[in-house]
């Protein structure tokens, strides 16, 4: 069995200059934790999930043992509002970003996902686009429906 076989082909993807408030729409809208981001012409230039956006947001701990909080000029509610500003380049992975090809082997990405951890991964096909994305869910769902119940 090939990627090809279990892999989602609606993409939901984000470029690099959507804010972190187009993505956490977009993420919220599809049900989906991460999404594949993508150059003009769909080719794979990052990663950027739901833990990206918390770590993100979530208030930076200073002083004796993390107890002290510092909120830049204002609440917190007033800082995220901010933040949801930021452009998706300034939170994703770029760097060492794992992908599948839709020809790699079924048995090959399972130990993949297992290894890293990794929730999905996109697909990228010869020509450097994304054309599909790989998520562990997907492959729990497609092995129940087309290996258990036939």
């Amino acid at each position: 069995m090939k990627v090809r076989d279990f892999m989602i082909t609606k993409v939901f993807t984000v470029k690099p200059l959507n804010t972190v408030k187009e993505l956490l729409q977009i993420l919220n809208s599809n049900r989906i934790g991460g999404v594949p981001v993508v150059d003009d012409k769909d080719h794979l230039v990052g990663i950027v999930s739901d833990g990206d956006v918390l770590r993100y947001l979530s208030p930076k701990p200073l002083g004796v043992a993390g107890l002290v909080y510092i909120i830049e000029d204002g609440k917190f509610e007033d800082v995220l509002v901010e933040k949801l500003d930021t452009p998706v380049k300034e939170i994703m992975t770029k760097r060492n970003v794992l992908f599948v090809s839709p020809d790699e082997e079924f048995e090959d990405t399972i130990r993949l996902l297992s290894r890293h951890h990794y929730k999905k991964l996109p697909v990228v096909n010869g020509a450097g686009r994304v054309v599909g994305v790989l998520s562990r869910g997907d492959i729990i769902h497609n092995i129940s429906k087309k290996i258990i119940s036939s």
